[in-house]
């Protein structure tokens, strides 16, 4: 591996870090200190602040400053502001504005680490799989530590305190710091004009535009909706069911995606596009079944199993529609498209899905004894039946072979190398 890829497989490791630190156990703090009623804030800021980030991008990263710089300081302010948010959790309101704070910082740095990343490799299915990766690893790392590491650390159990927030901290500094030893990568819309509709991606979305990709944003987008059960409330679902180490059980999703993320050009090849993307839909399905089958006994095998399936769910969806999306862009719009896509999943999906799934949650909730398991059986069936409507959507609707007629599937075979 390449000194450059060294460096940006690091970057990718500790941007994912971050997010898995304190992403998968936010719930439970909040449910610890007297917040049980509001664990849906912090998946709702979350996508506001992916929302907001386009605007961000447009004006400041893809005209006036180089990427890895900008990215860097968003990563050594955000730092600050994880370190402060513990101190402002004895008033919720101030402790979800202090979350919106961070995630203004945060939500940028994913489509920038992608856009750094796309623009130092050659081969976007052989190399980014490979790179990408090593942000699963950092997920993975994170809930390990978390679960097996500061239990040393702290008085109680890791996940109901603030420690997994200071490590978060800790890890965007780092990161902050690193990022100034990226490689160059220059502002691509240096010296253009400067337009709301590029910022927001319609300019990106005119070039991209044709009939398969606007069906790929559509099912994008709505397939967000039902993921934000997921990512919300998977975390208290494990502590009801009485599961030790939350953090470090759902790191089991992480290392399924790690290994589904290097097998990922073999599926290319022999696939294509629509087919993995129909797959990560039907994952979503699966899992969602799972856990509502799982649910009333517990079930632990149906539970893990579905955790387990995130490494089809969100490689073959979300990592497989990053590399379509840069497959489609220009070298002009390829932040704006990878901006587009983080605004339109992390964004607008998840922000509506979270505030559906904590409606959902609050209508089953007993607030005295939080969410009986015997109702969890009916609040997983609906995130279930809502993906399967989407996946027979875009099995129906979608056609596009933008990548799979580049090659010839023999020539990839023999080139496409996951190590």
């Amino acid at each position: 591996m390449t000194s450059t890829k060294v460096r940006l497989s690091t970057m990718m490791f500790l941007q994912y870090f971050i997010w898995g630190a304190w992403y998968t156990v936010i719930a439970v703090y909040m449910a610890n200190h007297g917040m049980g009623d509001l664990t849906h804030w912090p998946f709702t800021v979350n996508p506001l602040a992916a929302i907001i980030a386009p605007f961000f991008l447009g004006f400041i990263a893809d005209r006036y400053f180089d990427s890895e710089k900008v990215y860097g300081l968003l990563h050594i302010v955000g730092g600050i502001l994880m370190f402060a948010v513990p101190f402002t959790s004895i008033n919720p309101t101030l402790f979800i504005l202090m979350l919106l704070a961070y995630n203004l910082c945060y939500m940028p740095t994913i489509s920038l680490a992608n856009s750094v990343a796309f623009s130092h490799i050659e081969d976007q299915e052989k190399d980014f799989p490979i790179i990408r990766v090593f942000g699963t690893i950092g997920w993975i790392v994170a809930g390990l530590t978390i679960s097996f590491v500061l239990v040393y650390v702290t008085a109680d159990i890791p996940e109901r305190t603030a420690a997994p927030l200071y490590l978060a901290g800790a890890a965007s500094l780092v990161l902050g710091f690193f990022s100034f030893s990226l490689p160059n990568t220059p502002p691509p819309a240096k010296g253009e004009p400067v337009s709301v509709k590029s910022i927001v991606g319609i300019d990106a979305l005119k070039a991209l535009g044709d009939r398969a990709f606007y069906v790929f944003l559509a099912a994008s987008v709505l397939l967000c909706i039902p993921l934000a059960a997921y990512y919300n409330f998977t975390q208290l679902f494990l502590e009801a069911a009485e599961f030790n180490n939350i953090a470090g059980v759902q790191t089991i999703g992480q290392m399924s995606e790690a290994i589904f993320m290097v097998l990922m050009p073999f599926f290319f090849v022999r696939l294509g596009v629509k087919w993995m993307l129909a797959m990560g839909m039907l994952a979503w399905v699966a899992r969602y079944l799972l856990f509502a089958m799982g649910a009333p006994d517990p079930v632990t095998w149906m539970i893990i199993a579905g955790i387990a399936l995130h490494g089809v769910a969100y490689d073959f969806f979300f990592v497989t529609g990053q590399i379509y999306v840069d497959k489609k862009a220009t070298d002009k719009t390829r932040g704006q498209a990878q901006g587009l896509i983080v605004l339109a999943t992390y964004g607008v999906g998840l922000l509506v899905g979270a505030q559906i799934a904590g409606y959902i949650y609050n209508l089953f909730l007993d607030e005295r004894a939080g969410l009986p398991l015997a109702e969890w059986f009916g609040f997983w069936l609906i995130p279930a039946a809502f993906a399967a409507v989407i996946m027979i959507f875009f099995i129906l609707a979608f056609h596009d072979k933008v990548l799979d007629d580049e090659e010839d599937p023999e020539e990839m075979a023999e080139e496409v190398s996951p190590l």
